[in-house]
């Protein structure tokens, strides 16, 4: 059982920037394929970026590209999701997720996480014009 408590978010102007973290426990984090997801009101889920927390291998989604990365603390389970340059429409519930690296034949892509089986509580980001 992987157990995953997030932490950041909030509300911010358009260009602004938020971090958000996610410490993982349960599990031998080092082999998981970790990231976060996103759902706005009405809209479906969407991959935002995935690592494998192993190698550090990150995995982008073309649609936060250049603005989002993210990076990991090993010795604390921890990944975190640097997002800058943000766009009112980033606006949105934002989930970490995790699985063992294995479980989708050693993929680990952002439009993979919303099928995860662990997941966080979310945290809502908020971006104004």
């Amino acid at each position: 059982q992987v157990r995953l408590v997030e932490s950041g978010g909030g509300s911010v102007q358009a260009g602004g920037s938020l971090r958000l973290s996610c410490a993982a426990s349960g599990y031998a984090s080092s082999y998981l394929c970790m990231g976060w997801f996103r759902q706005a009101p009405g809209k479906e889920r969407e991959g935002v970026v995935a690592i494998y927390t192993d190698s550090g291998t990150p995995s982008i989604d073309d649609s936060v590209k250049g603005r989002f990365t993210i990076s990991q603390d090993n010795a604390k389970n921890t990944v975190c999701l640097q997002m800058n340059s943000l766009k009112p429409e980033d606006t949105a519930m934002y989930y970490c997720a995790a699985a063992p690296s294995y479980t989708y034949g050693g993929r680990c892509r952002p439009n993979l996480l919303p099928g995860f089986a662990y997941r966080g509580q979310g945290t809502q980001v908020t971006v104004s014009s």
